[in-house]
This record gives C-alpha cells, sequence and structure tokens, in this order.
C-alpha cells in the first residue's frame, strides 16, 4: 500500500526539498491548494459561493515550531474572516482550523492553542460563521476535544472532525451525538498504529457506516466527509431512515476532487460544503491528499512525467 510511505514522506525534509523543486508540482499543487494569500482566494470563494456551494477554509501549515508562529496562524485566520465580513459572506463559509497551527506541540500547547483559538472562533461568530476543528494523530485527539468542549460553552456552533479509522472513534460519536454538536466524519488521513486504528481499506469503511449511523440517529449535525460515491448513497439513505431533512446534514469534499459531483448534490439540494486550503506552506497538507486517494498519486505521476 503506498499510502503509508506518501505518509512517511510527508515529514520528510529531504522529500519535501525535493518535491518543492520539481518544475511540475506548483501546477499540480493548484489543483488542491487554489493560492496563497486572502486575495488569491478570494476570488475562489466568489465563484463556489455563486454556484450554489457552501465552503470551509483552511490556512495551511503545521509545522509550528515557536509561540510567535502560532500567532502569525491565528492572525492569518482573522485577516481572512475580515475579509469574509467585508464580502458578507459569512453564512457562505466556515473555517477548519488544526490545532498544530495555534502552538498545540508546544510547551503548555494545550493552553496556547486555546488562547489563540479562541479570538478566531469570536470572530467567526460575529460574521455569523463558524470553526470546526479538525482531527490530527490519535496522540492529539484528547486535547482537541478538551478545547472543543471549553469553546463549545460560550460557541456552542462549534463543531468538530473524528476519524473512521481510529477504534476510540465510535464511542466519541456517541458522546458527540448526544452532546448534539457538529460532526465531520472523514476516514482519516495520518498514519496511524495498528493498536490504534484500523489499517484494511474494507474494515475503515464499514466503521465509517457504523459511526455515521450514529450520528443520523443523535440530536447532532453530520458532516460526511467522503469523496466515495458508495458511502455517499449510504449517507442519504441513512438520514433517510433517521428521518433528517436535506438542511439537517451536509456533504464536504476537497477542493479540487470530484467537482462535478459538488455541483449535482448542490443542484439535488444538498448542503454541499467545499473544503478549500490555501497558503504557501502546503507540503503536508498535499501529500496527504495523495496518500487518501491512488487518483491523486496518479494524477501527480502523470504530470511529472508528462512535463518531464
Amino acid at each position: 500500500m503506498l499510502g503509508p510511505v506518501i505518509l512517511a514522506a510527508s515529514r520528510s525534509d529531504r522529500m519535501r526539498r525535493l518535491i518543492s523543486a520539481a518544475p511540475v508540482t506548483k501546477q499540480v499543487v493548484d489543483r488542491f491548494i487554489p493560492g496563497e494569500t486572502v486575495t488569491d482566494i478570494v476570488p475562489i470563494i466568489g465563484d463556489l459561493a455563486a454556484r450554489g456551494l457552501e465552503l470551509t477554509m483552511d490556512v495551511v501549515g503545521e509545522d509550528i515550531t515557536t509561540p510567535e508562529q502560532a500567532s502569525a496562524a491565528r492572525d492569518a485566520y482573522l485577516e481572512l474572516i475580515g475579509r469574509l465580513k467585508e464580502l458578507e459572506l459569512g453564512e457562505k463559509v466556515e473555517m477548519s482550523v488544526k490545532l498544530s497551527m495555534f502552538g498545540q506541540a508546544l510547551e503548555g500547547g494545550h493552553e496556547l492553542a486555546l488562547a489563540n483559538v479562541r479570538p478566531v472562533v469570536e470572530a467567526a461568530a460575529a460574521i455569523g460563521t463558524t470553526v470546526t476543528l479538525d482531527a490530527e494523530d490519535h496522540t492529539t485527539l484528547d486535547s482537541m476535544f478538551a478545547i472543543h468542549e471549553e469553546l463549545r460553552k460560550d460557541f456552542p456552533q462549534t463543531g468538530c472532525v473524528i476519524q473512521a479509522y481510529l477504534f476510540r472513534t465510535e464511542a466519541d460519536a456517541r458522546r458527540l451525538a448526544e452532546a448534539g454538536s457538529r460532526v465531520r466524519l472523514v476516514k482519516g488521513a495520518y498514519k496511524e498504529p495498528a493498536e490504534v486504528a484500523y489499517q484494511r481499506k474494507h474494515e475503515i469503511d464499514k466503521a465509517y457506516v457504523r459511526i455515521l449511523k450514529t450520528l443520523m440517529e443523535g440530536e447532532g449535525y453530520p458532516m460526511i466527509g467522503s469523496h466515495d460515491p458508495r458511502l455517499i448513497s449510504i449517507a442519504q439513505e441513512l438520514a433517510h431512515q433517521a428521518g433528517r431533512k436535506l438542511d439537517e446534514y451536509e456533504f464536504q469534499m476537497l477542493y479540487g476532487i470530484r467537482g462535478d459531483e459538488h455541483l449535482r448534490l448542490a443542484a439535488e439540494g444538498h448542503r454541499m460544503r467545499v473544503y478549500t486550503a490555501y497558503g504557501t506552506d502546503w507540503y503536508g497538507y498535499f501529500m496527504r491528499r495523495l496518500a487518501e486517494k491512488p487518483a491523486n498519486l496518479r494524477f501527480f505521476l502523470r504530470s511529472m512525467v508528462s512535463k518531464g
């Protein structure tokens, strides 16, 4: 399986330098990350919103080594929210944040990440939108869930992400569904050991369906993070069985992947949110996109060969 190999490469400085230097890389990265600055990304936001799509915005960059970098990440999100306010797009666009960007891995990281993310959540609420806390590797999740719980005391609309491949997630889903929170379910895109996570695709898929059933039958707002046509069909059937209306759940897919499906679901009346990343520190995000789906890797390799 190539996925674990690619994920290992995502942590390699040598591979980062090699791939970043390849002439074709920028062209391929642009498929998944359509801009480096807020100014770059504003036309993308406007275009997707005009097509009936909603968005969740991710400022890429996870290799935070100083408190100053964590503060800069906070400020980047505040700048984005300021532009969304000017454009009156708050109701169409939410934010996705990785707490590692806000200093979670530094000394005193839990408190630092909470202090940095809170003003972002406050600013988002002020323009009529919200923030979802992305899940990272399993060692960070207890801190993420604790920060999520703390933020929801003042901002109950704050969302979080759970990952189907982790053994713990079925219990997390039951707890979150009862709490009535917004929960995005994804398969998982980090290299995790067999002691904590399913390793085979069919096991992950079955866990995904079990967890999604729990979310659909609960009191929360499920967000289906998948491009898998079979899982999308199952999600629609589970929503029907649970008596959910079209605005009581949503689909989420990545920018640059299955764009026609984004539009098809929106045309059918579903809430369809496009996960759109931007920024200069794109390497880790890009490598996980390659690891998630063999077709993404084939696209990259074909491009390298054709551009020689």
